[in-house]
């Protein structure tokens, strides 16, 4: 069933406050759900190459538990290095033949780290315990034989919505700037573990940044604050390109647990670029939705995307869904405010005919009501008739989803 309705109210950008956050790729929750999902990616390159297809799977339970570590202005060592447990289920043999799972996840996990952290050793700074398993017979069954699209193995909700608010825009920005090449070659002494969250009050954006730097770069507490004062004003530079009729003021706060004139314990550094080397352990569906932020301001569904299979997992298939529907009605539909895409899958249905598929159109005043919403049913009514092209795009990794 498709609905779509015209609702009233202020859009996201207009209501008075507004809070949102981004977790960067080197934080412990981000790192958990870029590996798993690189696992399913894969899994699903190796399914594909032997069989033909992608068999069951899913690589959404993950932990990554904090190791320990010693710092000290000038460097430091690893005491006990971070643990990778990876979970859950995934198929180990088919067509009489057996396939090295294990070895394949542990080898997906070792190159996104060696390709995303900088400073973790993938071999001996991380530990990797694998708990997948062969999954439930009638969840598998959903895998067997040919088929164009499958039946849904879940009874899951997912929710999607565009466009960015401006505040969304500006802290997913930030956070990509501080990880990117550009920044990384200016400040090699920061670390991949940037949290950032902004909190907007009208039209003035407070942003709080947490981010270590490198003990082996910094050989003093002064040279700390010193590059601390750098990084601050580097931030500040950036966020200007942004000072429009939506932010007029600005301000960064970055490290505020720091204290001046207690050495190491008044700074924030890390050794190995990352929380989890000794502070905080990560788990897979805690971090960012697949538009990358947490809005906190938005409807937010609970499915854990990373990792899912891609051709019968609806918490991932309807999560990318949903944004991606959304995105194609606010640009496809004039005059809109603000689309939202909320989409409900019964298990065992084909994924391409959802129990409910509901669209809300937030309009500018005075629009067409009778045009828009029939406009949006026949684009999302496109979209389902394409989802398989969606599912081999996922299979491919070809959407970032944290």
């Amino acid at each position: 069933m498709i609905l779509v309705e015209a609702v009233q109210g202020k859009s996201t950008a207009e209501q008075t406050v507004e809070i949102v956050e981004r977790k960067g790729k080197g934080h412990p929750d981000s790192i958990c759900d870029a590996i798993m999902e690189s696992i399913s990616v894969a899994l699903c390159q190796t399914y594909m190459r032997e069989f033909g297809r992608i068999l069951h799977h899913n690589i959404d339970k993950g932990l990554l538990a904090a190791g320990r570590t010693e710092k000290r202005f000038g460097g430091g060592k690893v005491l006990r290095p971070m643990q990778l447990i990876i979970g859950d289920r995934a198929t180990f043999r088919a067509e009489g033949n057996e396939i090295p799972v294990n070895d394949i996840a542990v080898d997906a996990a070792k190159r996104w780290i060696r390709e995303n952290l900088r400073s973790v050793d993938p071999e001996g700074d991380v530990d990797y315990r694998s708990v997948l398993a062969e999954g439930s017979e009638e969840l598998v069954s959903i895998f067997a034989g040919p088929a164009d699209v499958r039946g849904a193995n879940d009874t899951s909700a997912a929710i999607g919505y565009y466009p960015l608010s401006p505040t969304e825009n500006v802290i997913l920005e930030l956070e990509r700037y501080l990880n990117s090449r550009e920044f990384k070659e200016r400040f090699p002494d920061t670390g991949e573990d940037a949290k950032v969250m902004g909190l907007r009050k009208e039209d003035a954006l407070s942003i709080t940044v947490a981010m270590p730097l490198l003990c082996r770069h910094i050989s003093s507490e002064e040279m700390y604050f010193t590059r601390k004062r750098e990084i601050h004003q580097d931030m500040l530079a950036f966020l200007n390109r942004f000072r429009n009729k939506d932010f007029k003021h600005f301000t960064v706060h970055y490290n505020t647990l720091d204290l001046q004139g207690r050495g190491l314990n008044g700074v924030y550094l890390s050794l190995l670029g990352t929380s989890a080397e000794d502070a905080d352990s990560g788990q897979v569906g805690r971090g960012n939705a697949v538009n990358g932020v947490i809005p906190l301001f938005r409807p937010m569904g609970t499915e854990a995307v990373a990792g899912k299979n891609p051709v019968s997992h609806v918490g991932k298939i309807y999560s990318v869904l949903a944004h991606n529907t959304a995105k194609t009605i606010y640009e496809g539909v004039e005059d809109i405010k603000e689309a939202h895409v909320f989409l409900l899958s019964r298990i065992g249905d084909p994924i391409d005919r959802p129990r409910m598929a509901n669209v809300k159109l937030l309009l500018q005043r005075g629009r067409e009501t009778k045009k828009a919403t029939n406009q949006a049913k026949e684009i999302i009514e496109s979209a389902l008739g394409s989802i398989l092209r969606l599912c081999d795009e996922l299979a491919a990794g070809k959407y970032p989803i944290c």
